[in-house]
């Protein structure tokens, strides 16, 4: 249990380490070339690992990994816009409403509806105001992102009952980065192509992409689903924390209430869930 717990930690903070470094990447690459950098050295790092060609796919397959790697492909790149424009741990909080919501309506109980209206009492208290520096696109883009990860979820769950872990991860990691890739392009042209920053963008893969995954599997195996859930609801916390040590982002004390209620939505969500078996 504690080597699960400590495992967790380590992976979500490694997560929000790699998105504050990725940060450092946009004034050269833009959001959408970190991204596209991201996920082509964590494809190669999967494919590389877990070798998913030993194994032909199917055409049955192949509908699950589409849509699952095109959420996960979507997902990054719209939350790497959100964050060229608004804090860490403000992107990472709003991101979160994609899951939660995901959890409230598969359950539909009337107490799940109580911690709905808190995440959305959070989303209020970031509307933008003339007072406040949020930026209104930043904000959409990190909710695009929370309704990808709920897609990602979805079909995350299909496509890994049919295939092996690591192999659907390789493939639907290979789709991302198709997806994303093309975005780069069009959106950064021959700038994307900078040798000299590889290094970083392969810093960024390794702690946003190859080493979380590979802790979370080991926490996964250790923990039940809902204790994994209690613990990931702490994460928009942890990148807030994050975005004060490394990016200097000190957030209002009305942004930190509104991160608060949707960490604390989360959090309720969670622990009031009626699936204590294996994750």
């Amino acid at each position: 249990m504690a080597l699960a717990l400590i495992t967790l930690f380590i992976g979500m903070a490694s997560v929000q380490f790699g998105a504050s470094m990725a940060k450092g990447l946009f004034p050269l690459l833009g959001a959408t070339g970190a991204t596209s950098w991201r996920l082509f050295l964590a494809a190669l790092i999967l494919v590389v690992v877990w070798r998913p060609w030993r194994q032909k796919i199917t055409r049955q397959e192949l509908k699950l990994i589409l849509p699952y790697g095109a959420a996960l492909g979507l997902m990054n790149v719209t939350f790497y816009v959100a964050l060229s424009r608004i804090p860490l741990g403000i992107a990472v909080a709003l991101e979160f409403t994609g899951p939660l919501a995901v959890a409230i309506f598969t359950s539909r109980r009337p107490r799940d509806f109580v911690w709905a209206l808190l995440a959305a009492i959070g989303l209020v208290m970031l509307f933008p105001t003339p007072q406040s520096q949020l930026d209104p696109f930043g904000m959409l883009m990190a909710l695009v992102a929370g309704a990808c990860w709920a897609g990602y979820i979805i079909y995350g769950q299909k496509a890994g009952a049919a295939l092996h872990g690591g192999r659907a991860a390789s493939l639907g990691m290979l789709v991302a980065m198709l997806v994303a890739l093309p975005i780069g392009l069009v959106d950064r042209g021959t700038q994307l192509w900078q040798p000299t920053l590889l290094g970083m963008a392969f810093l960024v893969a390794i702690f946003s992409s190859a080493i979380p995954y590979s802790l979370e599997m080991i926490a996964l195996k250790r923990l039940r689903a809902n204790t994994f859930s209690i613990l990931m609801s702490l994460e928009p916390a942890l990148a807030t924390l994050m975005g004060w040590l490394f990016l200097k982002e000190i957030l209002s004390p009305v942004e930190l209430a509104a991160v608060g209620c949707i960490i604390a939505a989360s959090l309720g969500s969670a622990l009031t869930s009626q699936k204590p078996g294996p994750a």
